[in-house]
């Protein structure tokens, strides 16, 4: 059997709102449940507790229609689609109170003065059906405002939990391709030089532990993305030709701890290795990562040689998972520009993404 519990924290929390709710509440009523004590003082300055007493009793109705609304008729009835019903009954309850509210005045106020006429009766009427809807209204306002923050709080929690999910598949996916790029590379080395497959297969560990363990965090200090970037480019040396131009500029702080989402450059990165080396014709890789007090920006220039029908391995997935993650993790605060050159010969890659302070 699955049973749902609760977090400390959230639990907290609701215990806290609720506390909260009840102070506000008991001090708002309280100083309306006082304001008659500033009228009904005798001579001595001493309370008149009768007339207090008298007048508290518009204070009581209102609370009355109000909590009755608010813990009944709003939840009940209000929440659950019956509005005609909810209109009604409040209707009814409005109009009882205000003929009791009516009958205590006519049987506890005393005769106005002979010189003073009375106003006609329904102003009394209006004027106490107005308190009480008033109050109702109130009541309805607090209770929706709460149901749409508490909706508000549902919907912005469904959507962490469905981008953290997303997230992680993603993550999980972008495992096993990475392996399998890399893996290639040192199945190319184990045909011609085995000491070199025996150093990649040692770099390719070191490697694995970032992207098996770091990965899974939401964020990691740039400097070890960097560090990681850095380790892949030196593992990507082993197996290519001297005669490729490799270029990289890391411009950032000193042992950065500006967070930043793990992997999220390394498809780019071998996508360059990948597509932009020849066997035969003049090759170069320029990455450039640099980081600004609002911007952290990554752009990459590669030589563009396609890769043939045979070479499946990768497949644009890793492209597409850029795209995705770019879109969960920083959305609306990145901006990617990635194209070929009119004559086809490179391709250039550059993310900006925008830091939040």
């Amino acid at each position: 059997m699955f049973v749902q519990t609760t977090s400390p924290m959230k639990q907290l929390t609701d215990n806290t709102h609720r506390s909260l709710e009840i102070l506000i509440h008991t001090i708002c009523w309280g100083l309306f449940f006082a304001f008659p004590l500033f009228f009904t003082q005798n001579n001595d300055g001493t309370i008149n507790w009768k007339d207090f007493m008298f007048h508290c009793i518009v204070p009581t109705t209102l609370c009355i229609i109000f909590y009755l609304n608010y813990f009944v008729f709003i939840p009940h009835i209000l929440f659950h689609e019956q509005t005609k019903r909810f209109i009604f009954i409040n209707a009814i309850v409005i109009i009882i109170l205000t003929f009791g509210l009516r009958y205590w005045n006519n049987m506890h106020c005393p005769p106005p003065p002979s010189h003073r006429p009375m106003p006609p009766s329904y102003i009394f009427y209006l004027r106490d059906m107005a308190s009480l809807i008033f109050s109702a209204g109130l009541s309805v306002a607090i209770c929706m405002s709460k149901r749409w923050s508490q909706t508000e709080a549902e919907r912005r929690e469904a959507v962490k939990s469905r981008t953290e999910a997303e997230l992680k598949n993603l993550r999980n996916q972008l495992n096993p391709h990475f392996l399998l790029n890399t893996l290639n590379n040192i199945y190319a080395l184990i045909t011609f030089d085995t000491d070199k497959a025996q150093q990649a297969v040692q770099e390719l560990s070191k490697l694995l532990r970032y992207v098996l363990y770091d990965n899974q965090q939401m964020f990691v200090p740039l400097s070890k993305e960097i560090d990681f970037i850095r380790n892949y480019i030196e593992l990507m040396r082993i197996r290519i030709s001297a005669q490729v131009d490799i270029q990289t500029n890391f411009n950032i702080k000193p042992k950065s701890q500006t967070p930043i989402a793990p992997l999220i450059f390394i498809s780019l990165i071998e996508n360059a290795f990948k597509h932009g080396i020849s066997p035969v014709e003049p090759s170069y890789i320029n990455i450039s990562i640099s980081e600004d007090n609002d911007k952290i920006e990554c752009t990459i220039r590669n030589s563009n040689y396609p890769k043939t029908r045979a070479d499946k391995s990768g497949s644009g997935i890793g492209l597409e998972q850029v795209r995705k993650r770019l879109e969960l993790v920083y959305p609306g605060i990145y901006k990617w520009d990635n194209h070929l050159s009119d004559d086809g010969k490179e391709y250039f890659s550059n993310i900006i993404i925008y830091l939040k302070h």
